[in-house]
Parts: structure tokens; C-alpha cells; sequence
């Protein structure tokens, strides 16, 4: 059990040893060796495997180049595993559903970094600084009653 603090002498060296302790990351795998994770963005889910092998990124069982047709959004794919430099060192399987393109994108991005970090928790620096781990919590505001849509008024006559 733990120990009673009776005066504040006591407090300022237990509150200083509990400081000095980082909080410290243990590797996360699966039964077959797999890190795994979930990305969101908007209305998007996004269910990330990564395993060792020699850069192969599948989206919905198909490549991530023929799920995601624009560049831009193969470029967003990639980022975590560029930033990294862990380019071709980590086969990637996603499933993702709900929302657009866009979104999907946003949400397998973010299963990635958080499977880096399953896989390898000293990336966790890079990935943190560059924003990959943060959820992007923005999403579409709902409509309001007496509005035409979220903000918008109807149109306003005097007459």
C-alpha cells in the first residue's frame, strides 16, 4: 500500500521523484507479429495492420495508388512513413469506411503514425512534432432548426 505523506517536506520530494519519471513506451503486437491501430478523421474510420516487409500499402484490398486516385492524397498516405524514413521497410494493410475520399485519406494517415509507434515507440518524437498523432477533431457542423443549413438563414423579406 502506499505510503502516508505527513508534512510537506515529504510532499515536494515525492512530487519531484514522480516528475523526474518519463513516461516510458512499450512495444504493442500482435499474436502474428502486427502493429495495429485505428485513424479518424471527419466521419472516417480507418483499421491499420503494419507488418515488416518491403513498402506495400493496400487500402481495402486494393493499392493504395488505385484506391486513391489524386496525388495529393497518395502523398498524405505517405507522410508518417517519409517523415520516418521508414520508407520501404513496413507492408501496410487498411480497411477504411464512412466519409469521402479525402477523410479516408486523413484517417488511414493517422492509423499509420499510431502503428509506427505501436511498432517502434522511439519514432514517437518525430511523428508527435510533425502533428501525424494528433486526431483532427473537425467535422461537419450539424443543421440547426429555422436555418437552411448549419448557419445559413433562409431569405429575409420585409414585405
Amino acid at each position: 500500500m502506499a505510503e502516508t505523506i505527513n508534512s510537506l517536506e515529504e510532499l515536494a520530494t515525492a512530487s519531484a521523484v514522480v516528475a523526474n519519471e518519463a513516461p516510458v513506451y512499450e512495444q504493442k503486437l500482435d499474436a502474428y507479429g502486427r502493429a495495429y491501430a485505428t485513424g479518424k478523421r471527419k466521419n472516417a474510420i480507418a483499421r491499420v495492420w503494419l507488418k515488416p516487409g518491403n513498402g506495400k500499402i493496400t487500402v481495402n484490398g486494393k493499392e493504395f495508388v488505385a484506391f486513391f486516385a489524386r496525388p495529393v492524397l497518395q502523398m498524405i498516405l505517405q507522410q508518417p512513413i517519409v517523415a520516418v524514413a521508414r520508407k520501404d521497410q513496413y507492408d501496410v494493410v487498411a480497411t477504411v469506411s464512412g466519409g469521402g475520399l479525402s477523410g479516408q485519406a486523413g484517417a488511414v494517415r493517422h492509423g499509420i503514425s499510431q502503428a509506427l509507434t505501436h511498432f517502434e515507440p522511439e519514432l514517437r518524437p518525430v511523428l508527435k512534432k510533425g502533428g501525424f498523432l494528433t486526431r483532427d477533431s473537425r467535422v461537419v457542423e450539424r443543421k440547426k432548426y429555422g436555418k437552411a443549413k448549419a448557419r445559413k438563414s433562409f431569405q429575409f423579406s420585409k414585405r
